[in-house]
């Protein structure tokens, strides 16, 4: 599964070869049944078809391969699949519309990303976490930052780094009463673990940790981690924690 063009067709005609599935590739089926509707009810529609198609498959005693954008939760439900490997070597695609109502998913065994490395693009494979604690020897994404106050956005970015690896780091800084920032640490990291708290598990998905003012970064080559931004979109990146400080200023 995955926004259009990244990969899927390329990866699932190689692993249904390599393992003797049948590969169902949603454009071929789409074809088959004459049925060009993408919306909410054609996305499902076609979900439950290609859920249907590999249940054929699946009791003639061969396995299935499914290929298509299955953009929702609902649909990733309806399908139901025993293995979900999210193709994510970029987050928009030329269609709009798709781009509107992907839901990065939650539940995946796998995922593949993207990066630059020098003068080259890199895939990296990530399998989903699935101990029962908190692991510092387990790839773990780290998040840094002052959340004075932490808001809708941060939480955005959480769930963006929780998807690459299972468990996340988040880093407080200090920097309370430097400047326009009212909270202490402890007060940052009481409003997170209760942002968070709905869905995620404090001590087994995430880590909250205090630590210095740091400004700066440095490191040297060939250091074995990955330092990246998120494009969250306009709607989120445009959520102000300084326009939050200036109205609790002003309710006061």
């Amino acid at each position: 599964m995955g926004l259009p063009d990244t990969g899927k067709t390329y990866l699932a005609k190689r692993l249904a070869a390599l393992l003797g599935y049948q590969h169902l590739e949603a454009d071929v089926v789409r074809k088959q049944f004459n049925d060009w509707d993408f919306s909410e009810e054609g996305r499902l529609r076609q979900a439950r078809r290609m859920r249907e198609l590999a249940d054929s498959i699946n009791a003639e005693g061969v396995g299935a391969i499914a290929d298509f954008v299955c953009p929702t939760e609902e649909t990733r439900s309806l399908y139901d699949p025993q293995i979900t490997i999210w193709l994510n070597t970029h987050q928009k695609s030329t269609f709009e519309s798709t781009n509107q109502i992907f839901t990065p998913p939650i539940d995946y065994d796998f995922k593949i990303d993207i990066f630059r490395e020098g003068d080259f693009w890199v895939h990296h494979v990530y399998k989903k976490v699935t101990n029962t604690k908190w692991d510092n020897k387990l790839p773990t994404v780290q998040l840094l930052g002052r959340w004075q106050p932490w808001h809708d956005g941060h939480r955005k970015l959480f769930e963006r780094a929780h998807q690459k690896t299972g468990q996340v780091f988040i880093m407080v800084r200090d920097v309370h009463e430097v400047g326009d920032n009212p909270f202490s640490p402890e007060e940052v990291e009481k409003r997170i673990i209760e942002n968070l708290s709905d869905k995620y598990e404090h001590g087994f998905d995430f880590i909250v940790q205090h630590v210095p003012n740091i400004v700066n970064i440095t490191y040297g080559r060939k250091v074995g981690y990955i330092i990246e931004q998120e494009h969250l979109g306009d709607e989120i990146h445009a959520i102000s924690a300084t326009e939050i400080r200036k109205k609790i200023k002003e309710s006061k």
